[in-house]
């Protein structure tokens, strides 16, 4: 990664009736991401103590690309779908490697 690289890591809850919904739609929504151009690496995981709870941990080549992303087609419509499923706002933070 270089010094323009950016990280996030994302914290998203799932309303308890709608884990496995939730589940489906953001290994849909990582299996469109991995192609766009200026993805590093985006990784789905899910807690082990608590199956609602999903973080996503993203790299990136630049701002510009995150930014990009932001505006796929299957990015917004994740957005639109996420209000039905979430238990709350996901939780988003970005950073960039200082060492």
């Amino acid at each position: 990664m270089t010094e323009k690289s950016i990280t996030v890591v994302a914290s998203i809850k799932a309303r308890e009736e709608m884990v496995d919904d939730v589940k489906n739609e953001l290994e849909s929504l990582v299996a469109s991401t991995v192609r766009e151009e200026g993805c590093i690496n985006y990784n789905l995981h899910q807690s082990i103590d608590d199956k609602s709870l999903f973080i996503i941990y993203e790299n990136w080549e630049s701002r510009d690309a995150l930014d990009r992303h932001m505006e796929t087609p299957h990015f917004t419509a994740w957005r639109e779908k996420a209000k039905g499923l979430l238990a709350d706002i996901p939780q988003v933070t970005l950073c960039r490697k200082i060492c």
